[in-house]
C-alpha cells in the first residue's frame, strides 16, 4: 500500500523532469535556430579599404573611372571581382560615386562635353556629384565611404 501511496508523487516528480528536458530541448533548438535566422543582421560588415590611387593624379572636379578588385567570400570559395568608381577630386578632398545606374544597374560613364554622367540604356543623366539630372533614375548614384591616407585615395566597399 506504501507503493500507492509514493505514486502521486513519483508521477509529479517525473512530470518534472520530463518537463524540464523538453524545456531544455525546446530552448537549445530556439537558440540554434533563431541565432541562424538572426545572425546575418547581427553580423559586422566587412570593411573593406581598397586603394584607388594617388590623389595627385586626379583632375580636380573631373570623374575619374578607376578599377577597383573586390575579393568576396562566395560559400565556401573567395572570387575577385572588378568594380568601377568614379573618383571625383575637390581641392584636398575626394568623393568616390558607384558606377552603377540607380534605375537599372547599368554602368554610367562620363561624357567630357557635356561635364555629365550617363547611362547609355535607358538615357540616364546624373552631374559630377553623382544627382540625378535628366531620365528615369529615382536616386543619385551611391557614394561610397573614402579617405585620404598619406598621398594614396582608400575607398570602402
Amino acid at each position: 500500500m506504501s507503493n500507492s501511496s509514493d505514486s502521486p508523487e513519483r508521477r509529479k516528480f517525473l512530470s518534472g523532469v520530463v518537463a524540464t528536458i523538453q524545456a531544455a530541448i525546446g530552448g537549445t533548438l530556439g537558440v540554434i535556430l533563431g541565432g541562424s535566422i538572426l545572425s546575418p543582421g547581427f553580423a559586422r560588415r566587412n570593411e573593406n579599404w581598397l586603394d584607388a590611387g594617388r590623389l595627385a593624379d586626379l583632375a580636380d572636379e573631373i570623374p575619374t573611372p578607376v578599377t577597383l578588385r573586390v575579393a568576396r567570400q562566395d560559400g565556401y570559395s573567395q572570387v575577385v571581382e572588378r568594380q568601377v568608381v568614379f573618383l571625383v577630386k575637390s581641392g584636398s578632398d575626394v568623393k568616390a560615386l558607384s558606377s552603377t545606374c540607380t534605375h537599372l544597374g547599368c554602368r554610367v560613364s562620363w561624357q567630357p562635353d557635356t561635364q555629365q554622367l550617363l547611362c547609355p540604356c535607358h538615357g540616364g543623366v546624373y552631374d559630377k556629384a553623382g544627382a540625378v539630372v535628366d531620365g528615369p533614375p529615382p536616386e543619385p548614384l551611391a557614394v561610397l565611404p573614402t579617405r585620404v591616407e598619406g598621398s594614396q585615395v582608400m575607398v570602402q566597399v
